[in-house]
């Protein structure tokens, strides 16, 4: 039997990640594009996105139970070929009905390599004689910076939103085609129940899950509103603070791995939570613009490790296969991306958008209460 920690697999792996990360960060771009085309005002563009995430949410669902019996190969493969060949076509959807469409099925793609890659990725941890699962979600961070900055930046050339498209598949392509042979023939494949409910440890690990996810939803979503809010900085420069934070969740995985091998995943947890709400407490109560950027740099440093350990959590639990817990996991936190920043919205519509940040802060708190529960060894 071949390791699964291999030169080859850690490659095919990482470019997984990349692909996933640059798919879904091209399509940014395209949608004033999109809404220009179409004709269509905000709230219907607001539900052609939501076919997105709908597709992604089946995706996940079903993507746990078909890995369970054909591993995670084939689905990457399906995933990522899927990312590159959609992709054009939401630069042609004529109409609202095809772009919801197209939508759907770049979902899909999305979802499917999303929950396979992690499942890929755990299985060649497993092996391996470090940690690895931080460096592998960096390149999806990495992934989401080159998509969006490369695709910005054939728009503003004049080049034309279908030609970018072109361009953008015919690189993820290239990545795919490169991933294919390095990929591990057969993981985690069961031949018993193929579906089953989160419960037990898997169960906490998905709310955990949602927790990290939503805030770094809300961080996207309404971090500008925050600090421009609170009057520290103009409308012109709202988006600095989810720059900061972007920019340290990246390096705090790329140096992730040798943090969790050096004080391991309990302490990850543990101190990664803590100084993300550190962040928030620095964030809400900061006087000057300077102290707010200090308070999102925390918070990307904090939360960039707790994801990559809730996955490697979910390798070393008993009570659910492997894939079915990790795609209850992805479910979950894209679930956190996609309701709770309308959640902080409601909140901050009775009581101003600090408490639902304070909140945000207090949930991060059930990370570090939990650490010590999803870490148990179990025999």
């Amino acid at each position: 039997m071949h390791s699964a920690d291999r030169p080859a697999t850690r490659l095919a792996t990482r470019l997984a990640f990349l692909v996933a990360g640059f798919g879904i960060a091209c399509w940014a771009p395209l949608v004033p594009f999109a809404k220009a085309r179409l004709g269509v005002d905000d709230g219907v563009l607001g539900l052609l996105l939501l076919s997105l995430g709908i597709g992604s949410v089946v995706a996940m669902l079903m993507t746990g139970v078909m890995s369970a019996r054909y591993g995670s190969k084939p689905i990457i493969l399906a995933g990522g070929l899927g990312l590159a060949l959609v992709l054009p076509l939401l630069a042609v959807a004529s109409s609202p009905a095809t772009l919801a469409l197209a939508l759907l099925a770049f979902g899909a793609a999305l979802g499917s390599i999303d929950v396979a890659m992690n499942i890929h990725a755990v299985e060649v941890e497993r092996d391996a004689p470090r940690p690895l699962m931080s460096g592998f979600h960096a390149l999806f961070s990495i992934g989401g910076f080159a998509g969006s900055a490369l695709m910005t930046a054939l728009l503003s050339l004049q080049t034309g939103a279908l030609a970018s498209t072109l361009i953008c598949a015919f690189l993820m392509l290239i990545a795919m085609l490169l991933t294919w042979p390095r990929l591990l023939r057969s993981v985690q494949v069961q031949d018993g129940q193929l579906f089953v409910l989160p419960h037990g440890s898997v169960l906490l690990l998905a709310l955990l899950g949602a927790i990290t996810f939503l805030v770094e939803g809300a961080m996207l979503d309404w971090s500008a509103l925050l600090v421009i809010g609170a009057g520290l900085v103009s409308d012109t420069q709202g988006g600095i603070g989810y720059i900061v934070f972007s920019i340290a969740m990246t390096v705090g995985r790329l140096g992730g791995d040798a943090v969790v091998a050096r004080i391991g995943d309990r302490m990850t947890l543990i101190w990664g939570s803590l100084i993300a709400i550190a962040g928030f407490v620095v964030l809400l109560t900061a006087p000057v613009a300077a102290v707010a950027v200090a308070g999102f740099l925390l918070i990307g440093l904090g939360a960039s490790n707790l994801v990559p350990v809730l996955f490697r959590r979910a390798a070393r639990q008993t009570v659910m296969p492997t894939g079915l817990a990790v795609a209850a996991i992805t479910t979950a936190g894209y679930a956190g991306i996609l309701v709770g920043p309308a959640g902080v919205g409601f909140v901050a519509r009775l009581g101003g958008l600090s408490m639902a940040f304070w909140i945000l802060a207090a949930l991060m708190g059930l990370v570090t209460l939990s650490a010590r529960i999803v870490t148990r060894q179990r025999a």
